[in-house]
């Protein structure tokens, strides 16, 4: 029988996001055990952290591998970030053979493509950082009073436009590739279905989703 050990983790400021709090993750997890999970399958246990601030010390981790090494169950989490925000504990998770481990809105990812979407999240993030800063700085320097409602409203518009853009990044490590292999935009579609990759409203891809993503990557080419 199919054993998991089910761990979730939220911060302070996260609890409340729409697909990024406990309910969420509860949600995605029982989608996969429903849809994609061997059977019969058991859950022995569950482990949640609720953590302020970025990667720190997470004790319902460390008891969750320690229970998955103990009973050889796998260790299943909704989304890759949910484990960590950084490339290299991704990395020596997956190198750890005591421990096996599903990220349920990948449902159909390899390790390698695991891998691969741990890079482009960091990337993201660093991406997104960055010109948030510069931003910030441009402003200050053409003398704009940072706060207030307008800039608020511009910032907010500003962070709408840096997250498709990310978006658009994180996805172009698959969709270029297919793309410059001479497959169809419906043909990309259906590949990016097949692995489980979810678009930004955590839907399926359609030919017009992916046209939109390369276009945004032909105008805002990665640096």
């Amino acid at each position: 029988m199919q054993q998991y050990v089910i761990y979730k983790r939220v911060s302070t400021k996260e609890q409340g996001r729409s697909g990024l709090g406990l309910d969420a993750q509860s949600r995605d997890i029982e989608i996969y055990l429903e849809r994609f999970s061997p059977r019969p399958f058991q859950v022995i246990e569950t482990c949640t952290d609720v953590l302020s601030g970025t990667d720190g010390d997470r004790p319902a981790l460390l008891d969750a591998l320690s229970i998955c090494r103990k009973s050889g169950a796998t260790l299943l989490v909704s989304k890759l970030d949910r484990l960590s925000r950084k490339v290299s504990d991704i990395a020596n998770l997956m190198e750890d053979k005591t421990v096996t481990f599903r990220v349920a809105q990948m449902p159909n990812a390899d390790n390698f493509q695991l891998h691969i979407y741990a890079a482009l999240a960091q990337q993201e993030r660093e991406f997104i950082s960055a010109r948030t800063k510069a931003a910030l700085a441009e402003a200050k320097a053409r003398g704009v009073q940072l706060g207030g409602a307008r800039d608020k409203t511009l910032k907010r518009n500003e962070a709408v436009r840096e997250k498709a853009a990310a978006r658009a990044q994180k996805v172009a490590g698959l969709i270029l590739p297919l793309r410059t292999a001479g497959k169809s935009l419906r043909e990309i579609a259906h590949h990016l279905n097949t692995a489980g990759v979810e678009t930004a409203r955590g839907g399926q891809w359609q030919a017009s989703q992916v046209k939109r993503v390369i276009e945004r990557l032909e105008s805002n080419p990665a640096s």
